[in-house]
């Protein structure tokens, strides 16, 4: 496990469709997948310390077009955030399935990086942003 700004994260990718074009010479049906992902960078994380992560970051700035994409799935270029189920047994195949919510996953276009450095600078000093309305109009609210 490595730390993100004092956040445990298993993984991350600083451009998803160009760190995963070798799957298409034996995955070609990931291709939509890789296309769709060039730009956008992506962290793995134990699902607490995403949860974590994602409150920092939302408390760390103004409640802007940038915590919009963070916040609500249908906001033009919106994060993707997932939970995803891990099942034991694909690690060993000699036991049972069973279900664990272990990964959260937190993928964002790459121009959103420069926000992100600075609202987890913000956190890192303590300083955080009172909690406002946002502008959802992108979204149909």
């Amino acid at each position: 496990m490595r730390a993100c700004s004092g956040f445990e994260t298993f993984t991350c990718c600083q451009d998803l469709g160009e760190s995963n074009a070798s799957w298409l010479e034996t995955l070609p049906h990931m291709a939509g997948y890789v296309e769709s992902r060039r730009g956008w960078m992506l962290i793995d994380f134990p699902v607490d310390s995403g949860l974590a992560f994602l409150a920092a970051v939302a408390n760390s700035g103004p409640r802007d077009a940038f915590y919009v994409r963070m916040t609500h799935w249908a906001a033009p270029d919106a994060w993707d955030v997932n939970v995803k189920p891990m099942d034991v047994a694909m690690r060993h195949e000699q036991v049972e399935s069973q279900f664990h919510l272990r990964l959260l996953q937190v993928s964002f276009p790459a121009y959103d990086l420069p926000e992100l450095v600075r609202r987890l600078g913000e956190h890192a000093a303590g300083r955080s942003v009172a909690p406002a309305p946002a502008d959802w109009s992108t979204v149909g609210r």
